[in-house]
């Protein structure tokens, strides 16, 4: 006989949200109440419906879209923010077009993550954490993307590039340039 299972309540407190926050459309909340019907507990879809949010409010999720999902989700602003500023596929501020996200871990470092993050630093003229002028690329250093057997990589959106060289690199960086660049898995803010 299988049991209901009934969750305690979450918060010690109870959640305040200011009275500012994000509104979506009616079909961007449908596809909100589809995600939130799959969890027991609303708590447990805060990262697809960061997905969604961050989507919605220009690729980043900014503090409109942190205030609805607390209101939505029923938790604390905190407990958003906590998530948010945990995981890096989750922006918590405006991100190029072109977001590469080079893996600085242990395994990429030894087989020439410097190398690589240098020379697309140099390319496109900024620091890692910074975005060009113009908007379309934004270069950060992350945590390992679990792909320590084809060490050095990168994500550019969801695309795994592996086994890294300069010269890989500059066949990426040349298809952007041209906007010739297919996202295969699509962009954080298109999902």
């Amino acid at each position: 006989m299988s049991q209901q299972f009934t969750p305690n309540n979450p918060l010690p407190q109870e959640a305040k949200v200011p009275g500012e926050i994000a509104v979506f459309s009616p079909e961007v909340e449908a596809e909100i109440d589809r995600h939130l019907a799959k969890y027991p507990v609303k708590r447990s879809a805060i990262l697809p419906l960061m997905f969604i949010v961050q989507r919605e409010r220009g690729g980043y999720l900014d503090p409109l879209g942190v205030a609805y999902l607390a209101d939505r989700l029923g938790v604390r602003i905190t407990d958003i923010w906590e998530v948010a500023t945990f995981y890096s596929m989750i922006n918590t501020e405006p991100v190029g077009k072109y977001h590469i996200q080079i893996c600085k871990t242990l395994s990429c470092k030894i087989m020439g993550e410097p190398k690589i993050t240098e020379h697309v630093c140099s390319r496109l003229g900024i620091r890692p954490g910074e975005t060009t002028p113009d908007g379309r690329f934004t270069v950060s250093l992350v945590e390992c993307l679990g792909s320590c057997g084809t060490a050095p990589m990168f994500q550019l959106g969801f695309d795994y590039h592996e086994n890294l060289t300069t010269e890989k690199v500059d066949e990426i960086l040349d298809r952007c340039e041209r906007d010739e660049y297919v996202f295969q898995h699509g962009r954080k803010d298109e999902l």
